[in-house]
């Protein structure tokens, strides 16, 4: 039997070396599993991971939920938002950082992707914010931690991945993001008023719009909001599962799409190429993750774990302020994805044996992986910055991103102080 801290290192090596994490996590399981239970035995597990999750249904909700994503990001709506956002928050100082944070927050909510939001957003704020003075940091910081909110704010594919690890109930996990998605919008908005407080610059502040003007501005929000309302309000009334709303998401944003007169039939093809591929991708991560769980599981690593943690005291919490850690230390080497395949199938047993809500502790999971893609040294948010913005260095990202990632551990802090923040909603379907 190969023991599992050899495991574990030679899948973090592995991901060190550039291996993708979905060949990782697979051939990691197989050798362990394989190790433990033998060569066929392992084998025919991982075919019956394979096969059974492949034609699973609830998997479905995976691509639609991209495809929406897909859709929406081509209809435009991102300007729409961004514009209606700046209306109301133009005569602040800072008003085109808090629109753009109040942009990024709405467009998570029918985009799903935290990168989609960070790319689609820069190309449509940042020109603004430079135009007006903003510095560099600020206005690409304002941007990346806004993005952050995509893997968050409902629909999430990366809350349908940790439903699908844990066998929570993906509609569930959606409505524990609203709440902690609000409380980081509202956490980004303080974190750019502190910005421009400690700015040198004196940032100017845009006439204030008569109130008529700004109430007409929302019309910009409509196709958003009504999206949004339909695709989680059916899941809160039960008229949807969340893999049909999925689909219904996917045909509204496809009608958004059509009417805005921004999708060409030289796009539908782009659109469902990129769809498949990431589909393609995903499935291919997790189940390389479910394998890796079966070897967590035959190891005996979440009993060896939780003998671990002990050290850092008696008592839940106490199990939290170490999981915290350890993940504040993996966002410094591992990207989002790989960090939640990686160690969701060791910490959710550990966690539910201590008695804490799997719903609660998908969100906190998500939260502490939204730092993840703003800290150094791999922040993926900064990194699609930089990517957009040649002409602006990492260490200036970075260096904006500061009191934003402060908010962000406030927000943790308040999830683990007060667990109605993301458990008010679904409590209540």
């Amino acid at each position: 039997m190969i023991e599992w801290p050899i495991g574990i290192a030679v899948l973090i090596a592995l991901l060190l070396v550039g291996m993708p994490i979905a060949f990782s996590l697979t051939l990691v399981g197989i050798i362990g599993t394989a190790s433990i239970i033998g060569l066929k035995p392992s084998f025919a597990l991982l075919g019956a991971t394979f096969f059974d999750n492949g034609r699973s249904y609830t998997l479905t909700v995976m691509p639609l939920f991209l495809l929406m994503g897909n859709f929406v990001v081509q209809s435009g709506i991102a300007r729409e938002l961004y514009d209606s956002a700046h209306a109301w928050l133009r005569h602040r100082k800072g008003g085109l950082a808090l629109a753009t944070v109040a942009a990024c927050g709405g467009f998570s909510s029918v985009c799903g992707s935290s990168l989609a939001t960070a790319a689609t957003m820069s190309k449509i704020a940042l020109p603004s914010m430079r135009r007006f003075g903003y510095p560099d940091s600020l206005a690409t910081a304002s941007i990346a931690a806004g993005g952050t909110l995509g893997i968050l704010i409902p629909p999430s594919v990366i809350l349908v991945f940790y439903g699908i690890m844990t066998q929570q109930n993906i509609g569930k996990l959606f409505m524990a993001g609203i709440l902690p998605g609000l409380l980081g919008i509202l956490g980004y908005a303080i974190a750019v008023m502190i910005s421009v407080r400690l700015s040198k610059q004196d940032l100017p502040a845009e006439p204030k719009l008569p109130l008529k003007q700004r109430f007409l501005a929302l019309k910009g929000t409509a196709g958003a909001l009504l999206l949004f309302v339909f695709v989680m309000g059916g899941i809160y009334i039960g008229i949807f599962t969340p893999t049909e709303s999925a689909g219904m998401g996917a045909f509204g944003a496809f009608l958004l799409a059509l009417l805005s007169g921004r999708l060409k039939l030289s796009d539908l093809g782009d659109i469902l190429y990129s769809t498949a591929k990431t589909t393609a991708m995903m499935f291919f991560i997790l189940f390389g993750a479910l394998t890796f769980t079966n070897y967590v599981n035959l190891s005996g690593m979440t009993a060896d774990i939780q003998s671990a943690l002990s050290m850092f005291g008696d008592g839940p919490y106490a199990t939290i302020i170490a999981i915290l850690i350890v993940y504040l230390l993996l966002g410094c080497v591992l990207e989002g994805l790989s960090m939640i395949t990686l160690t969701v199938p060791i910490f959710y047993p550990i966690v539910a044996a201590q008695g804490f809500d799997l719903i609660w502790f998908g969100i906190f999971v998500v939260v502490i992986t939204e730092v993840s893609y703003i800290t150094p040294p791999v922040g993926m948010n900064a990194f699609v910055l930089n990517t957009v913005v040649r002409d602006v260095s990492l260490r200036t990202i970075f260096s904006g991103l500061l009191p934003f990632v402060a908010m962000d551990i406030v927000r943790i802090a308040l999830l683990i102080a007060f667990p109605a923040i993301a458990l008010a909603i679904p409590s209540m379907m």
